[in-house]
């Protein structure tokens, strides 16, 4: 008990997430009489596993991407688009986000690279500027639930240790999540829509001309989406495969063909593209051996047996949930919450009867709008630090926003088959 207080105690005080769950689960194990060569043997094991070449190519992918023109290329793609539309530049800002959060993974970097083309562009256009940015603070959280984006196969990775019946498979995460990520983008559109409706200022008229251009200049990375999840579904290629194909395509476009990306700046770009792949690799090869833990023990089910003895209802289960993953979201990355969270909530909501793909829709529906919920949602910090506003005004600034997608992960939670519709063996 008092090393378990000790470890919560470090963890207050920073200590790195890794080395608390390791030590964690030392603990547990010794507290077992288990030989403690069973973690070693679960980071090992964790090497072997084909599947997780995925998670560092499809990052270094999203770092080249990140670092070249593309995010300039994507806003003028969906402006020349979009933009004839009433909102239209409001809805070419959450597009070009959502699919940029997708490929990159993160959030963050989403305010940051394309914070810097869109807030001045809607201003310029005239939306209200708290308007503006709530939007693009809102828009830098969407685009987790499209391919490829790292936390569906981060949960799929983890889910599939957990032997979970029915099995979670990776293509399924990518299918379940597209039409309620389509849903955020929908609604938040049509509020767009709504604020700027009959203004007629946010409007650039539609050219031919200009369309053509901005699909031409954009021609190498429009068959990226295609060439991923068409590969991926007609059976071409693996997950691992279709990773390495598009580390291989991005890389020879932006260095050889476009050379936006010197030779001498790879090598930086590698290295932060790893640091953030290490830290997940590390969290989640000690996560492994702690879940292995929790199997053994039969701590889910019992901890199943709790709740279900104190709930009966699965309504009020899922309530539950979401307010859960909200706060886990606020003060969480994602990475940490699903290698930590997931072993926990999975076999629980299995046993109320819901899927586990579409638990992992919910799961991470409710952690990406935890980077906007106040008081200490992660984006609200990085936007109030970017655009130079107080982070009070950028929590009034996402209020409407925040309730839209809280309207949408309800949607999500309560209506199955928004995220099941898709998925193969979910009848």
């Amino acid at each position: 008990m008092i090393l378990s207080l000790l470890l919560v105690l470090l963890a207050f005080f920073g200590a790195p997430l890794f080395a608390i769950i390791a030590a964690a689960a030392l603990l547990g194990f010794h507290s077992e009489e288990v030989d403690l060569q069973v973690i070693a043997i679960e980071i090992y094991r964790l090497a072997e596993m084909p599947i997780l070449l995925a998670i560092p190519l499809f990052t270094f992918a999203g770092y080249l991407l990140g670092e070249s023109g593309a995010p300039h290329r994507l806003v003028r793609l969906t402006n020349a688009l979009l933009g004839w539309l009433d909102g239209g530049l409001a809805i070419v800002a959450l597009s070009a986000c959502a699919l940029f959060t997708a490929f990159t993974g993160a959030s963050g970097v989403t305010i940051v690279a394309l914070g810097a083309l869109l807030y001045p562009a809607l201003r310029e256009a005239n939306y209200p500027e708290r308007f503006s940015l709530g939007l693009v603070t809102t828009a830098g959280s969407l685009g987790l639930l499209f391919a490829p984006a790292l936390p569906l196969i981060l949960y799929g990775v983890v889910a599939q240790q957990m032997n979970v019946d029915p099995a979670v498979r990776i293509e399924d995460l990518f299918a379940a999540g597209l039409i309620p990520g389509v849903m955020m983008v929908v609604l938040l559109s049509a509020y767009s829509m709504w604020v700027v409706r009959g203004s007629g200022r946010s409007r650039t008229s539609f050219e031919w001309r200009e369309a053509f251009g901005a699909i031409r200049e954009a021609g190498w990375e429009i068959p990226l989406p295609i060439v991923i999840l068409g590969g991926i579904y007609s059976g071409a290629f693996a997950l691992s495969e279709a990773a390495a194909v598009t580390a291989i395509y991005v890389l020879v476009v932006e260095v050889a063909i476009r050379r936006e990306i010197s030779l001498p700046q790879l090598p930086g770009i590698m290295r932060e593209s790893m640091v953030l792949v290490g830290a997940i690799m590390i969290i989640l090869g000690v996560s492994l051996a702690s879940t292995n833990y929790l199997i053994d023990t039969e701590i889910p089910v019992r901890i199943f047996e709790a709740v279900r003895a104190q709930i009966d209802s699965r309504f009020v289960f899922l309530i539950l949930l979401n307010i859960f993953l909200l706060s886990l979201g606020m003060v969480l990355d994602i990475f940490s919450a699903i290698v930590i969270m997931v072993p926990i909530i999975l076999p629980i909501a299995i046993g109320y009867g819901i899927h586990p793909v579409h638990l992992g829709i919910i799961f991470l529906a409710n952690m990406q709008i935890g980077y906007i919920t106040p008081p200490v949602g992660m984006n609200l910090f990085i936007s109030s630090h970017r655009f130079d506003r107080s982070v009070i005004d950028v929590y009034r600034a996402t209020i409407p926003f925040f309730i839209i997608l809280l309207v949408s992960v309800l949607l999500i939670t309560y209506f199955p088959m928004i995220s099941l519709f898709l998925v193969s063996d979910a009848g």
